[in-house]
């Protein structure tokens, strides 16, 4: 009999479905070392946020089979231990969608029509009506930062109130943001200028960090909401205190906040801001979603079918993923770079495999890039099971093929195309490690870490220093630095290791010097 245990709270319904295929022990607020007495035995382990699945566990764990996250974040479990082990895990990233875009709207009414204020108001016993006059939804214009699962259900509800929609998502086809009846936007700042209302639907990157800063908040209308139901730190918050203090845009209305919880922070002195304490997903619809769906995943995985939401990869030949899991390492970190060079909806992806690897099944390394390639877009859910769909849904043509040229021996080639430019990367395997050989049809060598920084720029003497000196200026330390060309005096680039990430005044400050083509900054996790 299947084993399973359950050691965080978990809805009634998925201990029915669990039910159907083991023995379930619910056991919560176990100590680690009851935690790791009880794994020895168990099939199957069952959690939400408050049990950590180190390594440790995973390793006591003597029969363990199937890890089930009732939720989205992974970040309690030990995911490289799990599948070193073979262990599969499994999530339930869409469960709270609705959820969050039905708070989304909740917070846009109430901010529009001051109604947490008038409420308070009420109950001391005042009747002022003139006070509390708001604003209608109908015929204004909606901004959506971000067009992923959330806020797609976001655009559904708004449209359903009769608002325009206009979108900023730049890894969003446009037929596909059309589909939808949205109007997208090609920059942020066109959106934070034309929106009545503004909502973020984004991850919290070094890249989306700030995305509201005070450049954007000054561009808004008098009169505009913002609403955030994402992540804390999308919003510059000093900024945003300042405008709301100020009377520059009407209303905020904030799920989430830079500390959690948040300690004196003035936005929760101002009568113009509401806010909930990151309730996203705190529904019972939700909270029933994500125990059954991670059921029914479980129950998928006993039974040998293929489950959907798998977080590490499918059940492979121990020995086959011996020899593809380096490469599946190179071509997720390749596709990471890709995707933030291009900075953009990519529309086609060419990989080519060279040396031994022309003779291999590819599935799992495409699949690996894929999950890179989509994973600095996406909020949560991407995984080597759904990344070939996601990829389809957002139109992006994936082509392989094979080469007999072994210049590089056992090596990918990426070639990938957005609206805006072309971009290729060779990389092959190392001592065990990743490295990129080729950048763009120049040969370079370097391991790719942390925070990179790819140049284009005429060799002229004097600009590589310059760049060198305007990082300095700003604190931003080089730990490493190649550079590749074709013949002297011609096109080059530079690769450049660094140990803090590039904010984007640096970054326009880089494009400014003499003989600087093009930079993009990737920040790998």
């Amino acid at each position: 009999m299947v084993k399973i245990l359950v050691t965080d709270p978990l809805h009634e319904d998925a201990i029915k479905i669990l039910e159907e295929v083991g023995e379930v022990e619910v056991a919560t607020g176990l100590t680690k070392e009851q935690l790791l007495e009880k794994i020895k035995d168990a099939d199957v382990l069952v959690v939400r946020s408050g049990t950590k699945v180190t390594r440790d566990v995973i390793e006591r764990a003597e029969k363990l089979k199937v890890i089930g996250r009732a939720g989205v974040g992974v970040d309690n479990i030990d995911v490289e231990a799990a599948t070193e082990k073979g262990i599969i895990v499994v999530n339930a990233p869409d469960a709270s969608s609705i959820s969050v875009a039905e708070l989304t709207m909740g917070l846009m009414l109430a901010a529009a029509r001051n109604i947490p204020q008038a409420t308070a108001s009420l109950k001391r016993g005042e009747w002022d009506r003139k006070r509390f006059k708001g604003i209608e939804l109908y015929g204004k214009t909606l901004g959506v930062i971000g067009l992923g699962r959330i806020g797609q259900q976001v655009v559904k509800r708004a449209k359903a109130f009769g608002m325009n929609i206009i979108g900023y998502d730049p890894y969003i086809p446009k037929e596909v943001a059309e589909s939808m009846g949205v109007e997208l936007v090609d920059d942020i700042n066109e959106l934070c200028k034309r929106a009545d209302f503004i909502t973020l639907h984004v991850p919290l990157t070094p890249k989306t960090r700030h995305i509201i800063g005070r450049e954007q908040i000054n561009l808004m209308k008098k009169n505009a909401i913002i609403v955030n139901c994402a992540r804390g730190g999308l919003i510059d918050e000093k900024a945003l205190y300042e405008a709301l203090k100020e009377k520059k845009i009407r209303a905020a209305a904030l799920d989430v906040f830079e500390e959690e919880p948040p300690k004196d922070n003035p936005l929760l002195t101002l009568d113009n801001v509401i806010g909930t304490p990151h309730q996203g997903a705190s529904t019972e619809e939700a909270q029933k979603a994500a125990g059954t769906i991670v059921a029914e995943q479980i129950k998928k995985v006993l039974r040998g079918e293929l489950a959907e939401n798998v977080v590490n990869m499918p059940n492979i030949p121990q020995e086959k993923l011996g020899k593809l899991k380096p490469y599946m390492l190179l071509a997720e970190t390749l596709g990471n770079i890709v995707m933030q060079v291009l900075d953009g909806s990519v529309n086609r992806v060419e990989l080519v495999y060279s040396g031994e690897l022309a003779k291999e099944k590819t599935d799992l390394i495409k699949r690996a890039f894929l999950k890179g390639l989509l994973s600095p877009i996406l909020l949560a859910g991407i995984n080597l099971v759904n990344a070939p769909v996601i990829a389809k849904n957002r139109n992006i043509n994936v082509v392989e093929s094979t080469t007999s040229e072994e210049k590089y021996g056992n090596a990918i080639k990426i070639t990938a195309e957005s609206d805006k430019k072309k971009f290729s990367i060779v990389g092959a395997i190392i001592n065990n490690k990743p490295v990129i050989l080729e950048v763009d049809g120049y040969e370079v060598s370097f391991i790719p870490e942390g925070v990179l920084a790819i140049i284009k720029h005429i060799d002229r003497p004097g600009t590589i220093g310059r760049v060198c000196l305007t990082l300095g200026d700003y604190g931003i330390n080089i730990a490493g630095m190649q550079v590749g060309r074709k013949e002297p005096g011609g096109e080059s680039v530079m690769l450049l290791n660094l140990d803090h990430t590039v904010p984007d005044e640096v970054v326009e400050k880089i494009k400014e010097i003499p003989n600087i083509k093009d930079i993009a900054v990737v920040d790998l996790p």
